[in-house]
């Protein structure tokens, strides 16, 4: 029987919401960015993030509905962690009580399996098992999908994320937040040949990342810099995006080639990188590697991937119970397999 389902993700600094028809697919999404609020800060200011996901989350509920001609759902999923507390406790408490007084199941859904599933809202989707390389602000993850709910990861950050380590460097470097795409444009400019920044963790063997001894190079590299002028500013950039990308490739291949699947996809803000998206689509045709992709817009945190985890796990008979639950931090290792429903 076919299902409508409302998607709520608040885990940030976005407000995201989205509608999907178990049979038709998406209907519709809407999504809302504090970007202008949180740049003058430098980085998300938690407080302030919740304060405006109150703010924005119900009229956004209510122009998607009437966009998408919906009066009515069969279920709400909400992103209830990993995240800010604060940002996670909003959509919660709204999904929740939407759920309530519609007399629907809801469910919470754990963000980082919304970015996994997220190349499933493409045409075509990636068939089951297949490789995720999420990389985002908070996450550098390498995870082996075998099917929905059977996630092992097989190499993470240490610490920093390589999105955090993009706006830390383009906090030094004095440019805009968000740093990703600030040092994205600024290394577009830069001289490849200027400077060269070290590839950490690559000559050690496993598929752990450290990203954290980076930012330290670019500071130390823009103090001895006899000259600090834009130009300059440009080759650090291209330096630094060219060590994490040449990392992360390094490390995508070696999961590639310790894993042995054939099917790639890339997901998280910092895959919407057109350098890095270059690089392992290169890599794919290299290995005989299918690569995919969602659409940038559902790279970055959206309503429309938890809406499509959250239907998965209503349809497999899951819900939650009335009271509400926020999670700042969730491990993967405690989601649990679909079963289908006999």
């Amino acid at each position: 029987m076919a299902s409508v389902i409302l998607g709520i993700e608040t885990s940030c600094d976005e407000t995201g919401v989205a509608l999907y028809h178990t049979k038709q697919g998406l209907l519709g999404h809407a999504l809302y960015s504090q970007v202008a609020l949180h740049a003058q800060y430098g980085g998300v200011v938690p407080e302030l993030a919740a304060r405006d996901h109150i703010r924005k989350l119900i009229p956004l509920i209510k122009t998607l509905f009437h966009d998408c001609q919906i009066n009515t759902v069969d279920g709400v999923a909400y992103t209830a962690g990993p995240g800010l507390i604060g940002a996670l406790l909003v959509g919660t408490s709204v999904g929740r009580s939407l759920a309530w007084g519609w007399q629907v199941p809801a469910i919470g859904v754990h963000h980082m399996e919304g970015h996994l599933l997220a190349a499933m809202l493409e045409t075509p989707a990636p068939p089951f098992p297949f490789f995720v390389f999420v990389v985002s602000c908070g996450h550098t993850q390498l995870v082996h999908v075998a099917a929905v709910g059977q996630y092992t990861v097989l190499g993470e950050s240490v610490d920093d994320a390589a999105g955090e380590a993009f706006d830390k460097t383009a906090k030094l470097l004095g440019l805009g937040y968000p740093g990703g795409p600030a040092v994205a444009r600024l290394a577009k400019q830069g001289n490849p040949d200027t400077f060269h920044f070290p590839r950490p963790m690559t000559r050690k063997p496993g598929l752990n990342f450290s990203f954290s001894g980076l930012k330290t190079a670019v500071l130390t590299t823009w103090k001895k810099a006899p000259v600090h002028d834009e130009q300059t500013r440009a080759d650090i950039a291209r330096a630094f995006e060219d060590a994490v990308i040449d990392t992360l490739a390094i490390k995508c291949r070696r999961a590639l080639q310790e894993t042995g699947l054939k099917n790639l996809v890339i997901a998280g803000g910092v895959g919407a990188n057109q350098s890095l998206r270059q690089h392992l689509s290169a890599l794919g045709q290299k290995m005989n590697v299918d690569v995919y992709y969602p659409r940038p817009i559902f790279c970055t945190d959206n309503g429309a991937m938890i809406a499509y985890a959250g239907a998965l796990r209503l349809a497999a008979g899951e819900y939650e119970p009335l009271a509400i639950e926020a999670r700042a931090r969730w491990s993967m290792n405690d989601l649990p397999l679909i079963q289908k429903k006999s």
